[in-house]
């Protein structure tokens, strides 16, 4: 099941119609036109780019119709002088002779490689230009970000997107999390992408359900069954403060220091969602409360027979600070015969960005897994892929961008893609791949490119 994006035909440069209405007015809307979407340098300064929005791009398409009140707004809005023709036109016009050939989303991509080729008459593909660079311009971004942060946090450590909050609009949030999801993350926070793409969904609890409480009396779910029903219900809240004695005499952490405010919190959501806790712990602080108050949730949850999910540090220096969770949890483990509490997942959050993960690579650390929010989805360090639309061909000639700046300059004609590899998958030396770029480039107007 794919989102119904809003991106109605309207969705687009005013210029589009103006050229359109000058097809029309030259008799040329019905030529048969290509255009091809490419970009010209691989973003983030990296040498990759990861293609993605077909999806969106052929839903789009699909759907494409100008309505009697799309039109109504463009007479209200085109020169007065514009004939009452050209909207009968517009009020036919569809995507039925429009012809899309694509590169498969989630491919690897290069600069000045036809991602798109899109073919069709003239004024519609015209037309289509600016809804088509929307469609694949950031999703296409942000699933190459998302794959440099795999790249830069291993394949192994779990990767998790949680910038709804932080997306440019909800349009944007939701294209950041299928996007993400695509270019290597293992899931998201936003339920509604969840819903839509069956994106796994991860989240617990925030800071301020924590500091919303204040003492164990506000722990109302005071009763809590065996996982297994064979035992009557005990009173959880009461199993928690037995345990946390017992783990502080472990962690040589004086009782009086440890929040029980954040115990109860930590309580009430482990009563409420037995199979499912998971605990931010520097609410307050992490050694001298948050993992104590943790660990004697998550032993009383062990009692009868439940397994917590993990914990999450949001603050301070991540890296340090999960070495010490993890020997407490150790500690703890191992004086109460409990193995898999030593090896429970530590979540990091933070405003976490592509240098952190590699940080994380290469300084000693037990995080398990990564929250990433404002780095992933609002791409700071380069906001925009820039792809471009232009045409190349028009009644199966060949049309060619001239231009002082060459880095402008456009391959004209129909093209297939073509990439070579070496039997041992090495790279090509550069003067070889300096000579076929010249062919291509000279081949071009025979319909023939080679891309590497």
């Amino acid at each position: 099941m794919f989102l119904k994006r809003s991106v109605q035909p309207l969705l687009t440069d005013f210029y589009q119609f103006t050229m359109a209405y000058g097809y029309w007015k030259s008799g040329r809307q019905g030529e048969r036109a290509v255009f091809e979407l490419c970009f010209r340098k691989n973003p983030l300064g990296g040498e990759f780019t990861i293609f993605a929005g077909l999806q969106d791009c052929l839903s789009f398409l699909s759907e494409f119709q100008l309505s009697r009140e799309d039109v109504q707004f463009l007479r209200s809005v085109l020169p007065p002088a514009t004939e009452e023709g050209f909207f009968n036109y517009l009020l036919s016009i569809s995507t039925r002779e429009v012809a899309v050939r694509a590169v498969p989303e989630g491919s690897i991509v290069f600069p000045q490689v036809a991602l798109l080729e899109v073919e069709g008459p003239l004024a519609i593909v015209q037309i289509l230009e600016t809804p088509l660079l929307t469609l694949v311009n950031y999703a296409s971004l942000v699933a190459t970000n998302a794959a440099r942060f795999r790249i830069a946090a291993g394949p192994d450590r779990r990767l998790l997107e949680l910038g709804l909050r932080r997306a440019q609009g909800p349009d944007g949030g939701i294209s950041a999390s299928r996007y993400s999801y695509i270019g290597g993350f293992d899931g998201t926070s936003n339920v509604l992408a969840g819903k839509l793409y069956g994106i796994p969904l991860f989240g617990s609890v925030a800071h301020s359900y924590i500091t919303s409480f204040t003492s164990m009396s506000e722990v109302k779910v005071q009763g809590l069954g065996s996982a297994c029903g064979s035992t009557p219900a005990l009173d959880f809240a009461s199993l928690c403060r037995d345990w946390l004695s017992r783990v502080c005499e472990v962690l040589e952490v004086p009782k009086r220091q440890v929040n029980l405010s954040e115990l109860a919190a930590f309580a009430s959501f482990a009563s409420s969602s037995p199979r499912n806790f998971a605990a931010v712990v520097d609410t307050y602080n992490v050694t001298r409360s948050g993992v104590p108050n943790f660990c004697a949730v998550a032993l009383a949850l062990q009692q009868l027979g439940y397994r917590a999910l993990g914990l999450r540090l949001d603050s301070g220096d991540l890296l340090q600070q999960s070495l010490v969770v993890r020997r407490m949890l150790q500690a703890c483990a191992d004086r109460f015969g409990v193995p898999w509490l030593s090896e429970m997942q530590i979540i990091v959050t933070n405003s976490i960005s592509e240098k952190d993960l590699m940080d994380l690579q290469q300084q000693p650390n037990a995080v398990d897994s990564v929250g990433v929010g404002t780095h992933l989805v609002t791409c700071p360090v380069q906001p925009s892929l820039g792809c471009v639309y232009k045409l190349t061909q028009v009644n199966s000639k060949p049309r060619m961008k001239l231009t002082e700046d060459e880095d402008k300059m456009t391959l004209p004609g129909k093209k297939t893609a073509y990439r070579f590899f070496r039997a041992d998958d090495a790279a090509w030396p550069a003067e070889f791949l300096q000579h076929f770029v010249c062919v291509a480039w000279i081949s071009s107007i025979r319909r023939f490119s080679l891309v590497f």
